[in-house]
């Protein structure tokens, strides 16, 4: 009886021998897998740890967040106006400084271009940086020269297009040629068309354009074009100005509608000078439609060329009984003796933007003064290329 006891004990020891042997063999077993993922717990536990952008907590606090989805939350969507890989301005040589008060005001740097003339006047362009599936932007205004800025503003869309942009918009804060929108005679040429149809031809996709002396001229291009309006820098000017008895003057009856407009924000009544073409850039002013009877009148127009319509109709306006003129207009052409005719004028104050560089000695004329655009056409390019609203700028 005691031997089979005493080997029944050895058994009962073996058996617990090998049950603890097995057991020390799981844990080194558990063990060694724990150290070989202690690299990987380590990053798994740094990229769960990031706060969410959208519940402000980790994962533990909000539960059970994956690791994946919260590494997709963490990066914040960029936008697309801020990507200088994505979206690109470039300006000719027309009006550079308003480029570079649009790219200022955007917060985004300029093109690089390398812009040459041959010795026989040809036209040499060059893109110094990679546009290709980018979204560009063309600032170049046709003023004068005309037709040295249009070729040169058609030759920069082709570069761009031959160089893949993914989208070309011409940002024309000046359309030459928008004056000659019908046939008014006998066998004359629509130009107005015919500039269309090559900035379409070259290869833009787009077009930004600035108080257009007609707004049918939109539908010459076959592409969408934005048309905007200078009023709101305009507006914003004599509303500050604050002046006593105000009366806004149409100085034709083609720009009846604008000065329509211009009236209605200001709260203002409306005057309309009857005028009559005798040649080309020569006027004749007729009569005045409206009382303007010791009031203080302001003409309104989109261009201002020679002055001469200007000049004639400040006389009139002045002949029936205007106390004061001023006149303020989208575009200073300014050609020809405009600048000795307004100096020379009874006006106040002649206020233009800049969407025509002025002239050396139109800057010495006190009576003459520019306000900017760089902020319109600078909000107006980001809602382009963000895809909104254009026409909210106006509201």
């Amino acid at each position: 009886m005691p031997r089979k006891l005493k080997q029944e004990d050895e058994v009962a020891i073996r058996k617990t021998e090998a049950a603890n042997e097995a057991s020390v063999r799981q844990k080194q077993q558990e063990l060694s897998r724990s150290t070989s993922l202690e690299g990987f717990n380590v990053k798994q536990q740094a990229t769960t740890a990031v706060p969410s952008p959208i519940s402000g907590q980790t994962p533990e606090q909000n539960g059970s967040a994956s690791a994946s989805q919260t590494t997709e939350k963490k990066t914040p969507k960029r936008s697309r106006a801020s990507d200088s890989k994505r979206f690109k301005i470039f300006c000719g040589s027309a009006n550079h400084a308003l480029c570079e008060e649009v790219c200022k005001f955007m917060g985004v740097p300029l093109g690089e271009t390398r812009m040459q003339r041959f010795s026989d006047g040809e036209i040499y362009f060059q893109l110094l940086e990679n546009v290709r599936g980018a979204d560009v932007f063309v600032i170049q205004p046709t003023c004068h020269p005309v037709d040295e800025h249009l070729v040169e503003l058609l030759i920069m869309i082709d570069a761009l297009k031959r160089a893949s942009a993914g989208r070309i918009t011409v940002v024309i804060p000046y359309y030459g040629y928008a004056r000659q929108d019908r046939k008014d005679r006998p066998r004359v040429a629509i130009s107005s068309k015919l500039v269309a149809d090559l900035l379409t031809t070259a290869g833009a996709n787009r077009a930004l354009l600035v108080d257009l002396h007609a707004a049918q001229i939109q539908g010459f291009f076959n592409i969408p074009v934005d048309h905007l309006f200078a009023s709101p820098v305009l507006v914003s000017y004599f509303r500050e100005l604050n002046l006593p008895n105000l009366t806004v003057v149409s100085p034709d009856a083609g720009g009846v509608e604008r000065a329509r407009f211009f009236a209605k924000k200001l709260d203002v009544p409306l005057a309309i000078v009857d005028k009559r073409r005798t040649d080309i850039n020569v006027t004749e002013v007729m009569h005045v439609i409206g009382d303007v009877q010791g009031r203080t009148c302001l003409i309104l127009d989109d261009i201002i060329d020679t002055a001469g319509t200007l000049v004639k109709t400040v006389d009139a306006l002045l002949a029936q009984g205007a106390t004061q003129v001023y006149a303020c207009a989208s575009h200073p052409v300014l050609s020809g003796p405009a600048v000795e005719r307004i100096a020379a004028s009874p006006l106040v104050e002649v206020v233009v933007t800049n969407t025509i560089p002025l002239r050396e000695d139109a800057l010495r004329v006190g009576k003459i003064k520019v306000l900017s655009i760089a902020g319109l056409l600078g909000r107006a390019i980001e809602s382009i290329h963000m895809e909104t609203s254009v026409s909210s700028l106006f509201n």
